[in-house]
């Protein structure tokens, strides 16, 4: 974290526009080795969770159907993956310090932003085109 007296951060504050000191403060957390999220990946997210003192890699694997947030900061992404005939959907921030890991396994072609429309899309209309 910014340690900074307070007549410091009012000059650094007058100097800069509200956007530029957003970015400024935010690009501590942004973790750059992190693969750029589309809609339409196959991903593989390992998540660390924690349960009493035991720490565990949780791997979630499925289809990218959404990317949302507008700052760097905010971005986060939902996978939907099929387990024993149900549709199961995690929301992931890209910038988490819970991931470990993002996996690009494929990409599919898409020609929207959301394709949410693929929960009710069953058997042969729910398939997707691999690029390769």
């Amino acid at each position: 974290m910014y340690k900074i007296c307070p007549v410091t951060l009012k000059i650094i504050i007058s100097k800069m526009s509200n956007i530029a000191l957003l970015r400024e403060i935010q690009s501590e957390f942004i973790k750059s080795e992190r693969p750029v999220v589309k809609t339409g990946m196959e991903v593989e997210v390992h998540q660390k969770i924690v349960e009493w003192n035991k720490e565990r890699t949780q791997r979630f694997k499925g289809l990218v159907i959404s990317v949302a947030g507008k700052t760097p900061l905010e971005k986060t992404f939902t996978v939907r993956k099929v387990d024993g005939g149900f549709g199961v959907e995690k929301i992931f921030p890209v910038n988490s310090a819970n991931i470990e890991k993002i996996a690009v396994l494929r990409q599919f072609k898409t020609r929207r932003k959301n394709i949410r429309f693929i929960r009710t899309l069953t058997g042969k209309a729910a398939r997707l085109k691999e690029i390769r």
